[in-house]
């Protein structure tokens, strides 16, 4: 009883991380406050209720409507804030109490935005992915001291690798960015991936950031000739690439240290 009520409590907390995130979605591209105005209606301007304004049960009780002027409401909105939930649960799961379960739940709200707001607009704000990787360095530099019982030295070793980490996963992306743009005669990918994918080499390390590359290149081009199979999409119509690097971000996060192992045990090493 008491971990299903641990576990509620996690998920909660993840749906209101979740709800925030919304806001950020949508008003970082618009480039409008995160604090004011309040949550709204789109429609009637109308102020959200503290009722209407709770995760995922606020939209269930309007029915997926403004209680004002009865305008339907995504259900975007509550999926995001469950599946933030859900996310933040599965962490703990993997990761119990510890920093890497804090460090990780920080990590994956900033990958929930930046591959939504990719998906809806083919861009990664500076502002996020620059303080995602600001707060990587902050959170290397504190799990190091702390692993290493407070020695100086642990945190000066934690911080390296993350540094390699974001050098390895910008000239990765940027070199892909440029040679892809030499052979194809135009952008490969956007100018934000190279930055989104160092902000992730900071967090996962530069063996992280190889296998998420690898694994977001798997993926592209696994769902890309998909959508041209069932014409989803037209041959050569560019693609958002940031929410297949949080694929592979997160799957690293998780499985990174299993994948690394089985390739090296492959190889014979």
């Amino acid at each position: 009883m008491a971990n299903f009520l641990t576990l509620l409590i996690i998920f909660s907390f993840g749906a209101s991380i979740g709800s925030f995130l919304n806001v950020v979605i949508y008003r970082i591209p618009e480039k409008i406050s995160l604090v004011y105005p309040p949550s709204r209606c789109p429609k009637c301007k109308h102020p959200l209720g503290k009722t209407e304004n709770i995760p995922v049960v606020g939209w269930l009780w309007l029915k997926g409507k403004c209680r004002w002027c009865h305008t339907p409401i995504s259900p975007r909105y509550p999926l995001i804030e469950a599946m933030t939930g859900f996310f933040f649960v599965l962490i703990f799961q993997h990761f119990g109490f510890s920093w890497l379960t804090l460090g990780y739940m920080a990590f994956i709200s900033w990958l929930i935005a930046l591959a939504l707001i990719d998906f809806d607009t083919m861009t990664l704000p500076n502002s996020l992915t620059q303080s995602g990787l600001v707060l990587g360095l902050f959170w290397q530099g504190w799990f190091g001291f702390n692993l290493s019982d407070g020695n100086v030295k642990g945190l000066v070793l934690s911080l390296f690798s993350a540094i390699v980490g974001g050098v390895v996963g910008i000239w990765l992306f940027d070199t892909i960015l440029i040679v892809g743009s030499i052979v194809f005669g135009k952008a490969a990918m956007g100018g934000g991936d190279p930055k989104l994918a160092s902000m992730i080499g900071v967090w996962l390390g530069w063996q992280g950031v190889l296998i998420t590359g690898f694994l977001a290149c798997a993926v592209g081009t696994i769902v890309g000739i998909g959508a041209i199979a069932f014409r989803l999409m037209k041959k050569g119509q560019p693609m958002p690439f940031g929410p297949y690097l949080v694929i592979g971000a997160i799957i690293t996060m998780f499985w990174g240290d299993y994948l690394i192992s089985s390739y090296l045990e492959l190889v014979g090493f």
